[in-house]
């Protein structure tokens, strides 16, 4: 029986992407077993070595080189040139994982700047996985806090209007699926308000009323465990402690602020509802400590961790 097989990118040059993977897999965390394939550029892992003077298990991780004529670049901005290479990194890695060559993925941050200066039309792992699946979901994970987005990366304005019945209980009963899938057990489903207290009965906007309430009595006559909407200042409070209870979040900084606060360091992006998993750190770049060899892999480490167990296959 073989090992899982994870794929990991190195995410943009410029930032601290190759520095928290080659932290992560060198250091002292531990994983259950499996072969790491890294998809990004062996000099950028090979620079991070030196730095940390750290030095990889080349008998279960592999370097796989995208473009030879993508060599380590300035660090600590955007560049363009940074962001075609954490594309490039990113889509052969998604490649590898729709052929069956990686069970999951775990990705290192990307600068969405930096994709937009490279001329990328998508604005992130998230949208490029959504081209390719529609039904893929974001949601954040720790021990502390679990969170579900029902909207991502798009304006206030577009947010509210994507709360209708029909979208709410299309997210609702892929949302529900996708967990099963992932991680088989019993969850509870607690929905935010779009708006303050919940919308006060109609008082403070319509949306609750018109929209979520019938949305989740319909999915909740399906059999879903869900309860809501209640109002977004105080739902978050009754998730904390209990993973089990998966608060969706109507939009990002609803779910991410309370989510950030909780758990910056341990949290992981997870992408759902596709055949394979990606993870995440729930941080960015940090433009303004590339560099410096201070970086806190810890969120990396979560995230490949979280990719291997959640990745089908023997461990």
């Amino acid at each position: 029986m073989r090992p899982r097989r994870v794929g990991i990118t190195l995410g943009d040059p410029g930032g601290i992407g190759p520095e928290i993977v080659v932290k992560a897999l060198a250091g002292p965390a531990s994983f259950p077993a499996a072969q790491f394939i890294l998809f990004g550029h062996a000099g950028l892992v090979e620079r991070e070595e030196r730095s940390g003077g750290l030095t990889l298990d080349r008998a279960r991780i592999s370097v796989r080189d995208i473009d030879s004529a993508v060599a380590p670049s300035r660090r600590g901005a955007a560049d363009p040139g940074n962001g075609l290479a954490s594309f490039r990194f990113f889509e052969a890695a998604v490649r590898a994982a729709r052929e069956g060559e990686v069970d999951a993925l775990a990705t290192a941050p990307i600068s969405k700047h930096a994709w937009a200066l490279a001329g990328l039309s998508w604005r992130g792992h998230t949208e490029f996985l959504e081209s390719l699946y529609p039904d893929a979901i974001m949601t954040f994970w720790s021990k502390k806090m679990t969170v579900a987005l029902f909207t991502h990366h798009i304006s206030m304005a577009e947010a509210v209007r994507k709360v209708t019945r029909d979208n709410l209980v299309r997210f609702f009963l892929a949302l529900s699926g996708s967990f099963e899938r992932a991680r088989p057990g019993t969850y509870q489903f607690v929905v935010a308000g779009l708006n303050p207290h919940a919308g006060e009965n109609g008082l403070i906007g319509r949306e609750e009323e018109d929209e979520v309430v019938p949305a989740v009595a319909e999915v909740r006559a399906r059999g879903l465990n869900i309860r809501g909407p209640y109002p977004p200042d105080v739902v978050f409070r009754e998730a904390l402690g209990h993973p089990g209870k998966i608060v969706v979040a109507l939009y990002h900084d609803q779910g991410l602020i309370p989510f950030k606060l909780s758990s910056f360091e341990t949290g992981v992006n997870i992408t759902l509802g596709m055949p394979f998993v990606r993870t995440s750190p729930d941080h960015g770049t940090a433009f303004d400590i590339a560099g410096r060899n201070a970086a806190d892999p810890t969120s990396m480490a979560e995230a490949i961790r979280l990719a291997v167990e959640l990745s089908p296959g023997p461990l």
